[in-house]
């Protein structure tokens, strides 16, 4: 670090995670623009990202972040609040990258031949808190009373300096972060809140000499990826932290392994969203269009229509078919469940290259051309056998193939995976934007439960529906698309 500096830095909490504009793309991993004011002075967050693990027999709990800052101060930083003590290690810097490729939707999709394809049709559609000036009042502590902030551990991360450090009083942290050049903007009751819930604070600076500098004098940069571990008697996220650093709302996305499915409490929950889904589908193309555990977990929440279906009316939320859910008249959405799935021994076998990242659709015209049904002695026993091949097919796979396509050298990534994602766990993925209301408090994850029957439907596959007036079915769960991983699009995907 640059001691000599006088630092303007700014502090983000571990929900401050903030990305740059996006290209635009659809489907699983991808993502639409982001609109992010990084020609702002202070520095921004549009979206959070965030890969957690809960082991609820030892109540312990891990978070990774790989922040991306955007900004004009001189130097950049975070201070993450945890119930206890966290463990710090640095993760691969394309863990995420991995993440969103091992957890992009699958398509259905069957074969077809191309030598007769009038014949037969194709089955179903595809913030950092800004760190300027101090509005803290000018109140000389008493001479009498102790300094109560502690330093706990200084070390380093990665590319990350890095103190934990606790304090018994708001107003000693706040002028503790003030004598060690943290310019923190006037804040302490946010601090208060977690300095009365016995919380810890790892304050972790970044040089920006490690950053781009743009063309108007900001910076942008991604760090190294970070995980904390630590012991927590309930699966929490810090997400006040963020308000203050947030103009008008923030996208979010976790990716929570645990040894059950995992959702956000209250209204927060995407069951609202998953059910209609559900019931949208078994209304449109029938429930024999679902997996056998999703048949179940919508005749469940069918039972508890008061709560799944009556409560969203409520609220004012609606679920267009196919469509991305508006805001209601508070500007709140719910949220949406990206993907879902108890990890087998496949799934750990992909992260090495032992089994395929994709299906592949077999080819019922191998060994043919067009001139074979051009030729009057052939074209007969040759349409025959193509079809033969296509009955095998759909009678071998009835659902169709489950595919899905990546850039080869994005997966060549996925073995950062491998001693992360555990084979027998819930990997759930879903995803909130929350609005600067709605984060008045931290987040307490729980099991994905409707009263007291557990949730097990998996949602690994785009869901189908049926687009009256011709047509293909716009999936679910593909479309909308949201923030996720800034990677390209990729050729030839569903839309």
């Amino acid at each position: 670090m640059r001691g000599s500096t006088a630092a303007r830095f700014a502090l983000l909490g571990m929900a401050l995670l903030a990305f740059a504009p996006f290209a635009q793309a659809m489907c699983g991993y991808f993502s639409r623009p982001i609109i992010s004011n990084i020609k702002q002075p202070a520095v921004l967050q549009p979206s959070q990202i965030a890969f957690i693990t809960w082991d609820p027999m030892t109540q312990t709990e891990t978070v990774t972040v790989q922040p991306r800052f955007e900004g004009s101060a001189e130097d950049f930083g975070m201070v993450i609040p945890t119930p206890s003590q966290p463990k710090l290690h640095e993760m691969p810097r394309d863990f995420f990258k991995a993440l969103g490729l091992v957890t992009q939707p699958k398509r259905r999709a069957f074969a077809e031949s191309k030598l007769m394809p009038q014949m037969f049709q194709r089955f179903g559609g595809e913030r950092a808190m800004p760190a300027m000036a101090g509005g803290a009042k000018n109140v000389a502590p008493e001479p009498e009373r102790p300094n109560t902030v502690t330093v706990l551990e200084v070390g380093q991360v990665g590319n990350l300096d890095y103190k934990i450090i606790k304090a018994g009083r708001a107003d000693d942290l706040f002028q503790w972060l003030k004598d060690n050049k943290y310019s923190f903007s006037g804040d302490e009751a946010t601090l208060n809140f977690y300095v009365q819930k016995n919380y810890v604070f790892t304050v972790m600076k970044i040089d920006t000499l490690q950053m781009k500098r743009n063309k108007d004098g900001t910076f942008t940069g991604d760090i190294t990826p970070t995980r904390f571990t630590f012991n927590s008697e309930k699966l929490v996220y810090p997400l006040k932290i963020t308000q203050v650093s947030v103009k008008d709302k923030t996208d979010a996305m976790f990716y929570v392994q645990a040894p059950y499915k995992v959702d956000l409490s209250g209204d927060f929950t995407y069951q609202y969203h998953w059910a209609s889904t559900l019931q949208q589908v078994a209304q449109t193309i029938g429930e024999n269009d679902l997996i056998e555990p999703n048949r179940k977990w919508l005749r469940t929440a069918q039972q508890a229509q008061a709560q799944l279906f009556g409560r969203p009316n409520t609220l004012g939320f609606s679920f267009p078919l196919g469509q991305e859910p508006p805001a209601n008249n508070k500007g709140h959405m719910p949220s949406r469940l990206e993907w879902a799935k108890r990890l087998t021994a496949d799934d750990i076998a992909i992260l090495s290259g032992d089994q395929p990242y994709s299906e592949a659709i077999p080819d019922p015209d191998f060994g043919f051309t067009r001139q074979d049904l051009n030729d009057p002695r052939r074209a007969a026993a040759v349409m025959k056998v193509i079809q033969h091949r296509l009955a095998k097919y759909r009678q071998d796979r009835p659902r169709g193939y489950l595919v899905r396509e990546g850039p080869k050298e994005d997966l060549k990534t996925l073995g950062v995976l491998k001693g992360h994602l555990q084979q027998g766990q819930m990997l759930t993925k879903f995803y909130h934007t929350f609005t600067r209301d709605e984060m008045n408090d931290d987040l307490v994850l729980t099991q994905a439960k409707i009263g007291d029957a557990e949730d097990t439907s998996e949602h690994e596959e785009l869901l189908r529906t049926v687009t009256f007036g011709g047509g293909r079915g716009r999936p679910f769960g593909g479309l909308p698309v949201r923030p996720d991983l800034p990677v390209p699009p990729i050729p030839g995907r569903i839309e």
